[in-house]
């Protein structure tokens, strides 16, 4: 052998141990409730085996994002089942808005300047909207027109007696049943430090309450759902999740939690609980804003 094909050799042996030294940085690991780490093919089972998935993301994530059009995008590919999207981000009185654009009756600017779109629609949920109307994909505005849920918190629950009945038609059918004992009501109340009281606990219930009526009066026997919304709307089988289950115990339901740990392959148990699947990714991954 020359000696130029053995230090070709061996600068090849050498380059690919340094390679396999180098600690593995993963961008994120899907973890089971049990903590075993799962494959995102076994989350893409895991969903297809489900009516109703709800992703549970942090707002500002951008890990979430992208695994929220990805695991989209393939669902979409499922024959068998007619795929559904249903979005916190947009509020019932916009699905006009939605529909238009999405039959091509308005344009795109007029669309994105009279949405009341949030600061981060573009990097974060414009894909998913554009991959929806581009694959003839209905998306459903679920959440409450926020000027509802203000007066809610100003005022209380009945204050959405005297709205109009075309408003009433953005908002799940009154009276709503609230139950403020619910953990997730109640740690949101401790972390306000009381502020808001209980009319606090009232203005996110009717959150919960409209988007799990919007994706009820959508979702069928030959279609699935994935909600996109943050974690806090679904973790624990509470809000939206709690109001879908006293309407409806048939349907079955899948939930993804969204976490920022520093260390993703060493979670503790108890951050795992929430969800029946938990993205976790690194805490210092680049964030959308």
């Amino acid at each position: 052998m020359s000696k130029t094909i053995l230090t070709f050799f061996l600068l090849a042996f050498v380059f690919c141990a340094t390679i396999q030294a180098q600690p593995d940085k993963p961008a994120y690991l899907l973890y089971d409730k049990n903590g075993e780490v799962i494959s995102y093919e076994e989350l893409v089972n895991e969903s297809e085996e489900n009516d109703l998935i709800f992703f549970g993301e942090q707002h500002d994530n951008a890990i979430a994002h992208w695994l929220q059009l990805e695991l989209i995008q393939t669902l979409s590919s499922d024959s068998t089942t007619s795929l559904l999207i249903g979005m916190e981000m947009f509020e019932a009185d916009q699905q006009i808005l939605i529909d238009e654009y999405f039959g091509d009756r308005i344009s795109q600017s007029s669309f994105e300047r009279e949405a009341r779109l949030w600061d981060n629609y573009s990097t974060d949920y414009k894909p998913v909207l554009e991959f929806a109307k581009g694959n003839e994909i209905r998306l459903i505005a679920t959440n409450i027109p926020r000027r509802y849920a203000s007066s809610v918190y100003r005022d209380g629950l009945n204050t959405l007696d005297s709205l109009s009945s075309s408003a009433k038609e953005w908002i799940a059918p009154l009276p709503v049943e609230v139950d403020t004992t619910l953990q997730s009501y109640q740690n949101m109340s401790q972390m306000a430090h009381g502020h808001g009281g209980t009319n606090l606990i009232y203005s996110q219930a009717i959150k919960d309450a409209t988007m799990a009526h919007f994706i009820l009066s959508n979702l069928n026997e030959n279609s699935r759902m994935i909600h996109l919304n943050g974690s806090y709307h679904s973790n624990d089988y509470e809000g939206i999740v709690w109001y879908i289950q006293q309407a409806d115990e048939s349907i079955n339901v899948l939930t993804i939690n969204t976490i920022s740990v520093n260390d993703i392959r060493d979670i503790d148990s108890d951050q795992l609980q929430s969800a029946d699947i938990t993205l976790a990714v690194p805490s210092n991954m680049t964030s959308t804003y």
